[in-house]
C-alpha cells in the first residue's frame, strides 16, 4: 500500500505544482492570516482545493489534515491521513523566490509512510515509501552524510534557533545557513547537501511529516527538539520543534541541548 500511495502523491503533486507555477509567474494575491497565522496566496488555496479533491476522490475513507482546510476532527478516527501542505515557505513563493514546496504525505496510526515534497520552480522532487529508501527526481537514491563531529557539519537553522537559550550545553560551533521551507531544509539533509536543519519552535504536521519520512529513509536522524520521537495526526497538530541530522551529528547537537 505505501508504494501505491507514493505514485497517487508524486502525479498528485505534479499536477498541483503547474498550477502553482501559474499563479508563480503571473503573481498570486496575498494576505495576512487573521491572529498572527502567516502569510497565504491565492496560490495556496487552489492548490488545497485541487489536492483535496484528486486524493479523496481515489482514497475516500482516508482523512484529511492541511494548512489551508478547516480541520475536521474524522481524521482521528482513520487509520491513514494525506497530511498536505499545499506551499510551504509561503513568503518566498511571494516574493519569487524558487525555494517553495509542496508537502505531501500519508501517515498511518501516527507515523508517515508516503511522502513527496516537489520543488516544481527549481524541478527538484523528493520522494520515499516506507522500506524504499529516498529518491530526487525518481532516479538518484539520496543518502544523508556522515559527517562525525561538529566541527566540520553545517545545519540549516534561523538566526533565533541558535540562541543560547535553547543550548544548555553551550551553542554548538557549527556552519549555519537558512532556507524558507521546512520541508526543503529536510530534504536537503536527506540529499546530504547539509549535515543537520534544526528548528526549536512547534512544527506542524503538514510541514514536516513528508520531510520525516524522506530524512528518515535517506539514514538521517529525525526528532523533535527534546531528541524524541515525532507522533503525527493529533489533536494539536503539532511537535515541539524539530532536529534532523545525520546520526553523528544529532547526537552532538543533542549533547549541547541536555548535557550530561
Amino acid at each position: 500500500m505505501p508504494a501505491n500511495d507514493l505514485k497517487l502523491l508524486l502525479d498528485a503533486a505534479r499536477s498541483a505544482g503547474e498550477i502553482a507555477l501559474r499563479f508563480f509567474d503571473k503573481g498570486a494575491e496575498k494576505w495576512e492570516k487573521p491572529e498572527g497565522q502567516g502569510l497565504v496566496t491565492e496560490a495556496d488555496l487552489a492548490v488545497d482545493a485541487h489536492l483535496l479533491k484528486l486524493l479523496l476522490d481515489a482514497r475516500p475513507h482516508y482523512g484529511w489534515l492541511s494548512e489551508e482546510t478547516q480541520d475536521n476532527p474524522h481524521r482521528l478516527s482513520t487509520e491513514r491521513v494525506f497530511v498536505i501542505d499545499p506551499i510551504d515557505g509561503t513568503r518566498s513563493f511571494a516574493h519569487g523566490d524558487r525555494t517553495w514546496a509542496l508537502s505531501l504525505a500519508v501517515v498511518e496510526n501516527g507515523v508517515p509512510i508516503a511522502a513527496v515534497i516537489h520543488l516544481p520552480a527549481r524541478k527538484l522532487t523528493y520522494t520515499a515509501h516506507t522500506g524504499g529508501g529516498a529518491w530526487l527526481n525518481g532516479r538518484l537514491r539520496i543518502s544523508a552524510t556522515d559527517t562525525a563531529t561538529l566541527d566540520t557539519a553545517d545545519i540549516l537553522a534561523n538566526r533565533l534557533t541558535m540562541e543560547p537559550v535553547h543550548w544548555a550545553g553551550g551553542v554548538p560551533k557549527i556552519r549555519r545557513e537558512f532556507r524558507s521551507s521546512l520541508a526543503y531544509r529536510m530534504a536537503l539533509v536527506a540529499e546530504g547537501r547539509f549535515d543537520s536543519m534544526a528548528t526549536f519552535r512547534d512544527t506542524w504536521d503538514w510541514d514536516i511529516a513528508a520531510g520525516t519520512l524522506i530524512a528518515a529513509e535517506a539514514g538521517a536522524t529525525v526528532t523533535d527538539g527534546f531528541g524524541q520521537p515525532l507522533w503525527f495526526n493529533t489533536l494539536d497538530r503539532h511537535n515541539p520543534g524539530l532536529v534532523c541530522a545525520s546520526p553523528a551529528v544529532h547526537r552532538a547537537l543533542m549533547n549541547h541541548r541536555r548535557p550530561g
